[in-house]
């Protein structure tokens, strides 16, 4: 038996996709973590197992259970043994504490709940019984078994609810966004065809496996047939001792990632970080132009970058075969199967990628409008050759004096700047203009402190509008930022530098 890639895509639900790959190549590795490697033939078996025991702890098809585990062989398994029940489950960030795990545990009313115990000197365990969480069980190392004969027929329905991930909620409550198999089926698919990876690849999952790239990702794995490297905890340099021993060829995550390989490279230009190395690709965050050529000039590798979201895990992503400059500027083309429409500059989308909404059916209706198209939140163009173009957030637009200013404007041109490491524009309260432009900057290694006067002269010699210019600067060793995708935490520095 030997599918290809585009046959497999017909699956209706994972499991269905995980037993047509296991037939198809099931002595080929599927995760590599330390010394340990599982196949795919591995995965159907160890999973059904699982599967077993979890039934015999008393989960049902649509019991929903939670699960807050690292990045690990152990996770998958236990995430597709619940795929193979057609449970429920809710997935949460292996960092997050009381506030947003007593938020998913009582939203989702999770009837069980996955902890790996003591993990980075954390207890989970003792913080899930400290919550009143039902079902509290491990699951590092040992995971339940049991007889795969007392399983029920495997889910056959994809389009039915299954999974519940959340938001970041970091200026609110979190949202449990309403996934099935079909849209995380749709999402991988999508980042596969764009990638056009080949079973002779190696891939990476740096990020923790509970965030919605972990589907995502690992529906690519399955589509065609090769292997990823785990990190349960990832830290460079550590990690490239991982990388290079399994010749890892695609990397990246977001582009916190990019730029942390790219720092690595700069300590040793001329040789290469990685030699296996042949794509850095992600998505997660905006993607200065400026990064984009660098990655490309000091690593030589390619760097293709996506535009998704916890609601869409897969929108638009950049192709190998687009030119330098789309690569750099755009976050891609959409496959096909995903309508992108600009309302206002609002990015809205609709498609079978897209959530099935929320758990809150007040905010379902807000999210969709009256065609079904989700609000995104987020300002974009389309381009002539229908690459998407991102200029920021409906909520990170700047309005001063009444004009309305684009933070991503003003760091994609400070990252030019040789004395700019990274950079977040924010707007904060003013009395007479409404709000002013604030650029907090982490500065690289040696460089000399930047002032606002030199900032504004970069600014106004690269072209930019006098009214947009900063008006405050403030210097940072480091940005605040999510333990995911590392992300920039702008509310933090909002909170941090507003009435000061």
């Amino acid at each position: 038996m030997n599918e290809t890639p585009h046959a497999l895509s017909t699956s209706r639900t994972l499991w269905e996709l995980v037993a047509r790959r296991a037939a198809a190549t099931p002595g080929r590795p599927l995760f590599l973590q330390d010394d340990r490697v599982l196949t795919f033939g591995e995965l159907a078996v160890r999973a059904e197992r699982v599967a077993a025991g979890l039934y015999g702890m008393g989960v049902r098809p649509g019991t929903v259970v939670a699960w807050q585990l690292p990045t690990r062989i152990e996770t998958a398994l236990l995430s597709f043994a619940l795929a193979r029940l057609g449970a429920v489950q809710s997935p949460v960030i292996p960092f997050h504490r009381d506030r947003e795990v007593g938020f998913a545990l009582r939203e989702s009313k999770a009837e069980f709940f996955a902890v790996p115990g003591v993990w980075r000197g954390f207890d989970h365990t003792e913080m899930a019984r400290r919550l009143g969480a039902k079902g509290v069980f491990e699951a590092y190392g040992e995971l339940p078994d049991g007889d795969p004969s007392v399983l029920p027929p495997a889910p056959a329905d994809g389009t039915a609810v299954r999974w519940i991930y959340w938001t970041s909620g970091t200026t609110s409550a979190p949202k449990g966004v309403l996934h099935t198999d079909r849209s995380l089926l749709a999402g991988g698919s999508c980042l596969a065809h764009a990638l056009r990876p080949s079973a002779d690849d190696v891939g990476s999952i740096a990020f923790p496996y509970a965030h919605i790239g972990g589907p995502d990702y690992t529906v690519m794995l399955l589509l065609y047939g090769f292997p990823a490297v785990l990190f349960e905890q990832f830290a460079l340099p550590e990690a490239l001792t991982a990388y290079r021993a399994h010749g890892v060829t695609i990397a990246g995550g977001s582009t916190a990632f990019y730029s942390m390989f790219l720092a690595e490279q700069r300590k040793r230009p001329g040789e290469p970080l990685l030699p296996s190395l042949r794509l850095l690709a992600g998505g997660g965050a905006p993607k200065p132009p400026e990064l984009y050529h660098a990655v490309v000039r000091e690593m030589g590798v390619q760097l293709t970058h996506g535009y998704g979201m916890t609601e869409v895990p897969m929108i638009t992503m950049g192709s190998p075969d687009d030119s330098a400059e789309l690569l750099a500027t755009t976050e891609g083309r959409a496959p096909q199967g995903m309508e992108i429409r600009v309302v206002d500059g609002e990015v809205r989308l609709r498609g079978e990628a897209v959530c099935r909404g929320y758990l809150d059916p007040a905010q379902t209706a807000q999210a969709f409008d009256e065609e079904g198209f989700l609000r995104t939140g987020d300002l974009g163009h389309l381009t002539e050759t229908g690459h998407l173009v991102l200029t920021g957030r409906l909520k990170d637009v700047i309005i001063r004096k009444g004009e309305n200013i684009s933070a991503r404007e003003i760091e994609d041109l400070l990252h030019r700047h040789p004395a700019v490491g990274d950079v977040a524009v924010i707007g904060l309260p003013d009395p007479v203009r409404g709000e002013l432009v604030c650029a907090v900057v982490e500065q690289p290694p040696g460089a000399a402190a930047l002032t606002l006067e030199a900032v504004t002269a970069f600014l106004r010699a690269e072209g930019l509008s006098v009214h947009k210019l900063p008006e405050r600067l403030e210097l940072v060793d480091a940005l605040p930022r999510g333990e995911t995708l590392r992300k920039v935490l702008k509310y933090r520095l909002r909170e941090r530098y507003s009435g000061t």
